[in-house]
């Protein structure tokens, strides 16, 4: 489940431990493991936890980090809502970050395990099919009311009638919801298939019932939640800045998982329109920390003062999870990417090692697989039993050589008008019912030119765009690139009104519902929904399912390499490039904990080190 700085959460150290209650064993037999929940302070997708129950803080975490002072983030864009929990609207992560709290808080250095945080005791069956917590009795809102499991219930109910199609999705799985007292719930879960399901639902960020409308929650607005949360919005500027301030009386000031994070005492977003001002920006000091993802900037934008003399520091940070994909994306409820032949020649016609050096300054890597520099990732690894097993009644869905881990992405010489790449995708697209007329590609029984329009929200996924199209030039394919503002850009997306964009899907250690999100069928007509390719297959339907359900490690890997596979053969991106470190610039007084985590970072880390006091006169 996870581009921007991911949610925070705990490390692990080798410790084993097994909390279970009992089974009475009957004359009849033992009775079922599903009768048998396990009682518990943490849930692991696989596994165990490695934190063991009654630890301090976070590993990662510095409880000794100073505390004060404000954070600055800078972003691209606008917002017109403070709800990033709904279709509608274009929102902030501000609010479920820091003023809501969920029941469980994932940890950064496992693939994916959640701790204890409103929930004080998880009761989860070994088959998991049966869910419970008790709320801490500490918990309270903002305002002072307790948090309570009809609360948690209200924010289920909610999010599964009114979210976004991931909760909507994943949520209504579950066939069952109880509340026996005050502060406890219980979940019935089918029959335990979807094995991240527990984990969906302690990740909600919890609304609190006596102060949110639900006839109104699908609706934009500026309202921030009530929370339970370190911190309050204190100020709002529609569609500029978001300010943040800490609040008195937060129930969890000295958790565990709180301790040594939410170091900041005031946590401002701005807001800026275009890529250049908000680079601009941030080398005049307006804000504290960046995500660089433009290699010209990396290599030559930052030979600036500020730099030089050190207020600005630049590192290079390697996290051991999956890269995910970056691509052109085909929209293929289009009828001109319907043929995935097309789809391939139009791939092959991209030249990357052209790209990434004469625009990318040689750093990128090519993108090939969705779970790149992993052991999920598909290249180059021959298809093991298991995954034949998985493919077994969906013969052909995979192609030979992605079958057998010889198929790449196509490498071109780099002149940017390789011949041998030229004629092997006008092959293709010959094959596909495609003949050169008069410099123009088109369809053999109608006449119709190839051509599509590549939608773009930035200067350099426009230079990107324009430099593709001009290679699809060459063949006669008629490509447009249109460039359209961010809060135009989203409502198309959320409606698929496009051809093809640039996106990248985010790949974490453990893949899972987000999966659905992205490429079962029932998202495929889902408004607001990632899958933007429109995929619908059969193959990927069932494998998304075995994902969702396996108990062991070796299954769960074989059922994402098999996801991974049917992806590529079916074409449905143009792969792009991944980076294999996180470039990261940061104000110095903006400083993060010695103890990086495993597999990705938060911004819960981080701490501004107060300024030395002014020399006396």
């Amino acid at each position: 489940m996870g581009s921007y700085l991911a949610p925070a959460a705990a490390i692990g150290v080798a410790v084993r431990h097994i909390f279970a209650i009992l089974a009475v064993v009957l004359a009849a037999g033992a009775v079922a493991r599903a009768e048998s929940p396990s009682v518990d302070h943490a849930i692991a997708m696989h596994g165990e936890p490695a934190l063991a129950k009654g630890f301090a803080h976070l590993p990662y975490a510095d409880p000794a980090a100073p505390k004060g002072g404000r954070i600055i983030f800078g972003l691209q864009g606008t917002f017109d809502s403070l709800n990033p929990l709904v279709v509608l609207g274009v929102a902030p992560d501000a609010v479920p970050r820091y003023v809501q709290q969920s029941l469980l808080f994932r940890s950064a250095d496992e693939p994916f395990t959640a701790y204890g945080l409103l929930a004080s005791k998880i009761e989860l069956n070994d088959d998991r099919t049966r869910l419970a917590f008790e709320i801490d009795p500490r918990a309270t809102f903002s305002d002072g009311q307790p948090v309570t499991a009809e609360d948690v219930r209200f924010t289920f109910d909610m999010l599964r009638t009114k979210g976004k199609p991931f909760h909507r999705s994943s949520l209504g799985r579950v066939t069952k919801v109880a509340v026996p007292t005050l502060r406890r719930i219980e979940f019935e879960l089918g029959d335990g298939s979807n094995r991240e399901l527990p984990l969906v639902i302690g990740a909600m960020p919890i609304f609190a019932k006596h102060a949110t409308n639900a006839e109104t929650f699908a609706e934009t607005s500026f309202k921030p939640a009530l929370g339970s949360g370190p911190y309050l919005v204190s100020d709002v500027k529609p569609g500029e800045a978001l300010t943040l301030k800490r609040r008195s009386g937060f129930w969890a000031e000295d958790h565990p998982l709180t301790r040594g994070l939410f170091n900041a005492d005031e946590i401002r977003y701005d807001f800026y329109r275009d890529a250049n001002t908000l680079f601009e920006a941030f080398k005049a000091g307006l804000y504290d920390i960046r995500l660089e993802g433009d290699p010209t900037r990396w290599m030559t934008g930052y030979d600036v003062p500020a730099v030089r003399d050190g207020r600005i520091v630049r590192e290079e940070l390697r996290f051991e999870a999956p890269k995910g994909m970056t691509g052109f994306v085909f929209n293929t409820r289009r009828t001109v990417f319907a043929d995935v032949r097309v789809r391939e020649a139009l791939g092959i016609l991209f030249d990357f090692e052209w790209a990434n050096r004469n625009l990318f300054h040689g750093v990128y890597r090519r993108a090939g697989s969705f779970f790149a520099d992993s052991e999920l990732s598909a290249l180059g690894v021959a298809a093991d039993a298991r995954e034949k097993a998985l493919l077994a009644g969906f013969p052909g869905a995979v192609r030979e050589d992605v079958l057998a881990g010889t198929w790449m992405p196509s490498a071109t010489d780099g002149s940017g008008r390789d011949r041998d790449q030229a004629r092997k995708a006008l092959d293709l697209l010959q094959s596909a019912g495609y003949a050169l007329q008069d410099g123009v590609l088109r369809q053999n029984k109608n006449g119709e030119a190839l051509s599509f329009e590549i939608t773009v929200t930035s200067r350099p996924q426009e230079r990107l765009a324009l430099n593709y199209a001009k290679s699809l030039t060459r063949l006669g394919i008629a490509v447009t690139v249109r460039l359209i503002d961010d809060v135009q850009y989203w409502r198309r997306l959320s409606t698929f009104d496009f051809d093809m964009i640039q996106w990248t899907w985010p790949a974490s250690a453990s893949p899972g519902n987000e999966q659905v999100g992205r490429w079962d069928s029932s998202n495929a007509e889902r408004k607001g929904s990632l899958n933007y390719a429109g995929v619908k297959s059969p193959a990927v339907d069932a494998v998304l399912k075995t994902l969702l359900s396996a108990r062991e490690r070796a299954d769960f890997v074989a059922s994402v390499r098999t996801l991974d596979r049917l992806l590529i053969s079916g074409f449905y991106v143009v792969p792009l490039y991944y980076l294999p470190e996180t470039w990261l610039a940061r104000s110095r007084d903006v400083v993060l904990p010695a103890r990086r985590p495993t597999y990705f970072l938060s911004t819960e880390v981080l701490a501004r080190v107060p300024a030395p006091p002014a020399p006396a006169n």
